[in-house]
């Protein structure tokens, strides 16, 4: 298996950003996961190939507007597809820390505001206890950061660590939609 890149995918190389899930991990299934891609919503549809819950989860992020949607979780279809529409300040990188899922796919739109989201191959982090019931994997080690501007969607697969909310230079608030794609 090809590992993810940990550089920013663009359409250009959209082809190129699919790969099986490892064995370990698949759980019976036989869906695919996608290394991480970063793009402007209004560039979503080159994405719509990559499954039918990312397509329908860019689809939600373009048709609503998130910032007059109050916060909170919004089931798309069931436990498969739901948002979870956040406002937060965003925080110092000391006070972060990674996190991956192995059961859902993270598709996080910036509506409003810039943070920095830390981003990290699973492989290359150390993991901690993970959380069935949360779907929540924390990890420790070092990774990189990409600036994420409003507008802005990145599309995280279960090898792809992330530490979210991270301030640019200053905390400034943020809105978010984070739609979950069940795998």
């Amino acid at each position: 298996m090809r590992a993810p890149s940990t550089r920013a995918s663009t359409r250009s190389s959209c082809d190129s950003i699919e790969a099986k899930i490892p064995p370990d991990r698949q759980k019976g299934q036989s869906q695919k996961e996608t290394a991480m891609v970063i793009d402007q919503l209004k560039n979503a549809h080159y994405y719509y190939h990559l499954g039918e819950g990312i397509a329908a989860a860019l689809r939600y992020l373009q048709n609503t507007d998130a910032t007059k949607v109050e916060p909170g979780r919004y089931a798309l279809d069931g436990d498969h597809l739901y948002a979870m529409v956040q406002q937060y300040d965003t925080k110092p990188k000391d006070q972060g820390f990674w996190e991956a899922h192995r059961k859902y796919l993270d598709v996080q739109y910036v509506a409003q505001g810039t943070e920095h989201m830390g981003f990290a191959h699973f492989s290359q982090l150390r993991p901690l206890p993970y959380d069935e019931e949360k779907d929540f994997l924390k990890l420790e080690g070092e990774g990189e950061f990409l600036t994420m501007r409003s507008g802005t969607f990145m599309i995280l697969g279960p090898d792809d660590a992330h530490m979210p909310g991270m301030a640019v230079a200053a905390s400034q608030p943020v809105r978010k939609v984070v739609v979950k794609v069940r795998i």
